[in-house]
């Protein structure tokens, strides 16, 4: 099985204690009387709306978090959750006005992460489940992958990530698209989102060997203020194997 260490930010919610050591993410607890597992998800999510500077993210009307998310914040890694066809909702904070909301059916054992997009009063909750599980750490290589939060569904940038020398990702990204993971030589990423002078964003980060990251692409074209079309990325996790 496969273990996933998760980089949990222990001080990121007040009265919630998370344990941040190596866990095998079976994504469940268990009764100490009855020894029963509970069947649960992770769950991350990411406020990459740039007109919204403090969102809260509900899971069938609970808090998924303790703090409202800043924007480009993100819970600082996956919550357990229950399963089932959930309704995940978007508020802005504190006016508590709903920004969006969609149903997903959460499986038991699996990653997901919602990431809050858009501007101008319209919004949505991209739901996406993240095959963490999936990917392999004895492969000597990082993971990374892209969302695509830049508020402009016309004029898609075109995307590109080059590694080792190697170009793995030369696309055009569709607005809040998210790709799939892919390997890639731990170093430095050269990544670029452009299109036209309205896009045109590079920046260069590190990734390091069985860490898997999210790279943000957020902003609004022609912003010259923090709302800008710039780059981020967040650590999903730190991949693992136990050898079975």
């Amino acid at each position: 099985m496969k273990k996933v260490s998760l980089s949990f930010r222990r001080n990121l919610f007040a009265g919630i204690a998370i344990v941040a050591a190596a866990v095998l993410f079976a994504a469940c607890t268990k009764n100490n009387d009855n020894n029963v597992d509970v069947p649960a998800a992770g769950l991350m999510a990411v406020n990459l709306a740039p007109d919204q500077r403090s969102v809260v993210v509900t899971l069938s009307g609970n808090l998924l978090t303790r703090t409202p998310l800043s924007y480009t914040s993100y819970t600082g890694g996956y919550q357990n959750i229950y399963i089932g066809n959930r309704p995940v909702q978007s508020f802005d904070y504190p006016a508590s006005k709903p920004l969006a909301s969609v149903d997903y059916e959460f499986k038991d054992d699996k990653y997901y992460s919602v990431f809050v997009v858009g501007a101008n009063n319209s919004y949505r909750n991209v739901v996406v489940q993240d095959n963490i599980d999936s990917l392999s750490a004895a492969s000597g290589q990082a993971y990374i992958r892209y969302v695509n939060a830049i508020t402009d569904s016309v004029n898609t940038p075109l995307v590109t990530i080059s590694a080792g020398g190697n170009t793995v990702v030369n696309e055009t990204a569709t607005y809040a698209g998210v790709s799939e993971f892919k390997a890639v030589a731990p170093g430095q990423l050269t990544v670029a989102a452009k299109n036209g002078a309205a896009i045109d964003a590079s920046r260069t980060i590190d990734v390091a060997q069985g860490r898997v990251y999210t790279i943000l692409l957020s902003g609004v074209p022609g912003a010259t203020d923090d709302t800008k079309v710039q780059i981020r990325f967040i650590q999903n996790g730190t991949l693992t194997d136990d050898g079975k």
